[in-house]
Parts: structure tokens; C-alpha cells; sequence
């Protein structure tokens, strides 16, 4: 048979179509048996649930079924039937069996269970074929459409932003550099310095650590834009929560403003968190019981949540007021850590936070300056176990402030000129935020490094796969 006429097992673990005719394709997970039958767990990865296959051995050799083991590709030709067995509603009675590829049992990495998960980081290149990482991926793979969709369903254009760039959109920042210069003898000016004019594109670049500032541009023509893609960050971190390599979900909105930044990053929150619910539900009860009991009640309490909004100020105060002991002293000014996040979230609002009006200088150059000349219209929305998960502001639109902080920051203006030109033609009022999209895959799936839900990540000294 073709595999134009292969049925996946997700679609005949649904089928009541018993004594049908089927051919499937798919890896072995284990078999087992004696002389008279075979029962083989085979899973082509569109579902986390196998199917059993039934070999009678009196139709088969051993010859035949000795590549069938486990990590072994095989395709399978048979009838559909009830099964007797309680806990699968449906079993292949097999006509003949045939091996793609085999899988030594001496040398198959994944031939026992219960592997560690720093030991699946070594092996990236198999760890897709176990059932944490097949549930990670499949879930990984509905957020990004859940996110497309939202956007799509509400108006928005999707603009694919620059990966190469000549700017730090966060004004400050670990980049990589991107070049064609000779490495070991580049071309010098008087003073030493490196002559990037004769580079490739005839000036310093770098891959791109957001594509907000492009994404600003085009909100000022389309009105509601989003952007969702790969971002990188130079920083020598090796902490769950650091990629070098990660991919971010960035909507701008022209005439938006703090609160309507707000109302959207809290309503595409929960749309993420409850399709994930609606369409995941067997990968997410399997994470559920095998790494994190309290996963479902988690993302089924920030559906039906209503997120907590008060001001950096305020929230200052409740810290300083809780009598907790952190490791890091509270006071106005500080950049808030990861445990006064804690705090907030998981035991004092009990819920999904957003924090507002931030000092103004712990933020970036382009957000809206308040009229106090102290804070910023900034947002942070903080979730329970992952801490800031949307990070975000309504943008400055006043042209002479906005070039008044760039020169205060130290911002070479020639680097933003076309940036601070939209200041300067048509300028409106607009806001938007970046969603961290492994932050929030780490969220739904209650995994707790975020190396574990990117199929390859990228972090120091480790590029292998």
C-alpha cells in the first residue's frame, strides 16, 4: 500500500468502523508476547495513546518479526476490531507486518522508561519518540495556531519582521553579531576599531532581539499588527528560564492604550490557556499526572480568573507591608525579582497579576512617559510558577520625548532615525506587548525548564543538534 492510504492512530482510536481494512505506519513502543501471539504498542506521533497490534503467530514467522522491536518503524496491514482488553477501545488484528527501519535493543537509547530529562537534553535528536516530548510538541504545535487564530479572528496582520538588524530594540543588550568579515584579520580603522563598512551590509549587525520597533512601524499604517518570531539574546545564562534562541509573540496596536494593552494581553491569555484545555486534553492529563498534579486546576483558574491589576507603586507597598523576608531588600526603584513576583501571584492575589506604571528608569526609551516624570506606562503580567510571562507599554508619541530619552540613555539617534520619524508623520497614540512564546508553553505544559518545551534549544556551549 501507499502512504496515501495510511490512517493515523489518533483517527482509528476514535473509529467504530470495526472489520475495516486499515494500514498503519508508526514506531514501536514495546511488544510483548509468547510462541502463539504478539501484542505490539505501535504510536506514529499524532496522538500520545498507542494502539495495540495483534500478530497471530501462526501467520508470521519469527524471522519475519525479529526487526520488530523496540524503536523499530514498521508499517502494518490488518482488520479494526473491538478490543477485548479494558483501557483501549480498539486493537489491529495484523495480516502482515513490514520493517522500515530496525533498532538494535543494545544500542537503542530509549529502550528503557523513566529516562531523566537532562538525560533526553543529551539526546535531542530521539527524545520527540517519548511520550513527554511528543506531548510537548503536539501542544507546542496548537499554541502556535491558537496564536495565529486569535490574531487572524481579530483583525490583526501578521508582519514578518527582520531577523538581521542594525538596532538593540532594548537599548541595551547581548547581541549576536552578524558578519561576513574575516574573523582573524578584519578590516581596521585609524583608531583600531573594527571598519564595518566594508562588512556585507556595510554596517555593524546584529540577529534581532525583538521585532517591535518594525512592528510599530507597520501598526502605524495597518492600525492592529502582530509579529511571531525567532529572537535571540547573547547572555551567558544558563538558567530554566534563558534561551539563546527563542520566539516571541509581539502585537502592536495603533490608538491603543494602557488599559487597552491590558485587556488584550489578559484576553489572549486566556484564549492560549483555554484552547490548550479544549484541544490538548490527553497530552495535558498525561502531564498532569506524570510532572505536575496541579497543571489542570492551574490553567482551568487563570481561564476563569480575573486578572489583578494595580500599579508597581502599590504593589511596592504590599511587599514592603507583607512582613515576608526576601533576599532581595524592596524599595521604590528596584527592578522586582523573581520571589517578590512569587509573592504577589501565589499568595497574596491568589491569581494572574498585572503591574502598571513603572520607574522610569528600569524600562525601555520608547514607553509612554506619565506626567509624574517618574514612572512609564509599562506592564507586566505575572503568572503563578513562570513570574513575568507579558512584558509591555503603551508607546511614547510625543516625537521630542522620545528623542529627549534615546540622547538621556546614550541611544546613538542615527541607529533610529526611520524610528523616530513615525514620530514625526502621523504620529498616534499606540501600545503593545511581547509574549515569550516557550514562557508561555512552559505554563501550559507545567514543565520547569524551558529547554524542555523548544525541540532544539539553544544555550551556552550547546549548539549540538
Amino acid at each position: 500500500m501507499s502512504t496515501s492510504s495510511r490512517t493515523q492512530v489518533s483517527a482509528l482510536l476514535k473509529s467504530t468502523d470495526y472489520g475495516t481494512e486499515i494500514f498503519i505506519q508508526g514506531w514501536v513502543r514495546t511488544r510483548r508476547g509468547n510462541k502463539q501471539v504478539s501484542f505490539i504498542a505501535l504510536n506514529d506521533g499524532s496522538v500520545i495513546h498507542n494502539i495495540q497490534v495483534v500478530a497471530d503467530m501462526s501467520k508470521f514467522t519469527e524471522e519475519e518479526l525479529k526487526g520488530v522491536t523496540t524503536g523499530s518503524c514498521i508499517a502494518v496491514s490488518g482488520t479494526l476490531v473491538k478490543s477485548p482488553a479494558a483501557g483501549q477501545p480498539v486493537e489491529i488484528q495484523a495480516s502482515k507486518i513490514q520493517v522500515y527501519g530496525t533498532a538494535d535493543p543494545e544500542t537503542y537509547p530509549l529502550q528503557k522508561k523513566g529516562h531523566s530529562l537532562e538525560f533526553l537534553r543529551e539526546i535531542a535528536h530521539l527524545r520527540p519518540r517519548t511520550n513527554t516530548f511528543g506531548a510537548v510538541l503536539r501542544i507546542r504545535h496548537a499554541m502556535a495556531f491558537a496564536v495565529h487564530k486569535y490574531f487572524n479572528d481579530n483583525g490583526f496582520f501578521y508582519i514578518h519582521t527582520p531577523v538581521i538588524t542594525g538596532s538593540d530594540a532594548e537599548g541595551a543588550g547581548a547581541m549576536f553579531r552578524v558578519t561576513t568579515l574575516d574573523a582573524g584579520s578584519p578590516p581596521l580603522n585609524p583608531d583600531g576599531t573594527v571598519n564595518f563598512e566594508e562588512d556585507f551590509f556595510g554596517k555593524a549587525t546584529n540577529l534581532t532581539v525583538s521585532g517591535q520597533l518594525e512592528g510599530e512601524l507597520a501598526a502605524m499604517a495597518l492600525s492592529k499588527i502582530y509579529t511571531f518570531g525567532p529572537t535571540f539574546r547573547a547572555e551567558n545564562s544558563n538558567t530554566p528560564r534563558h534561551l539563546a534562541e527563542f520566539w516571541m509573540i509581539e502585537p502592536e496596536v495603533a490608538f491603543n492604550d494602557i488599559t487597552d494593552n491590558m485587556n488584550l494581553a489578559e484576553d489572549f491569555l486566556k484564549y492560549l490557556v483555554n484552547y490548550a484545555l479544549v484541544h490538548c486534553a490527553d497530552d495535558l492529563e498525561f502531564l498532569n499526572k506524570m510532572y505536575d498534579n496541579d497543571l489542570l486546576s492551574r490553567l482551568k483558574m487563570v481561564v476563569e480568573s480575573s486578572f489583578e491589576r494595580l500599579s508597581y507603586t502599590k504593589a511596592v507597598e504590599i511587599l514592603l507591608a507583607s512582613g515576608q523576608k526576601f533576599e532581595f531588600k524592596v524599595e521604590w526603584g528596584i527592578d522586582l525579582q523573581a520571589e517578590h513576583e512569587k509573592y504577589l501571584v501565589e499568595k497574596h492575589f491568589l491569581k494572574p497579576v498585572i503591574l502598571t506604571d513603572y520607574p522610569i528608569g528600569i524600562k525601555a526609551f520608547y514607553m509612554k512617559q506619565n506626567e509624574d516624570g517618574k514612572t512609564v506606562r509599562a506592564m507586566d503580567v505575572l503568572f503563578p510558577g513562570i513570574g513575568e510571562v507579558i512584558g509591555g507599554s503603551q508607546r511614547e508619541d510625543d516625537h521630542d520625548k522620545l528623542v529627549a530619552r534615546v540622547r538621556a540613555m546614550g541611544i546613538h539617534e542615527k541607529d533610529l532615525w526611520w524610528y523616530l520619524e513615525t514620530r514625526k508623520f502621523g504620529s498616534a497614540p499606540h501600545a503593545g506587548f511581547g509574549l515569550g512564546f516557550e514562557r508561555i508553553i512552559l505554563f501550559v505544559t507545567g514543565m520547569s525548564n524551558i529547554r524542555d518545551v523548544i525541540p532544539f534549544p539553544r544555550t551556552p556551549k550547546n549548539a549540538e543538534f
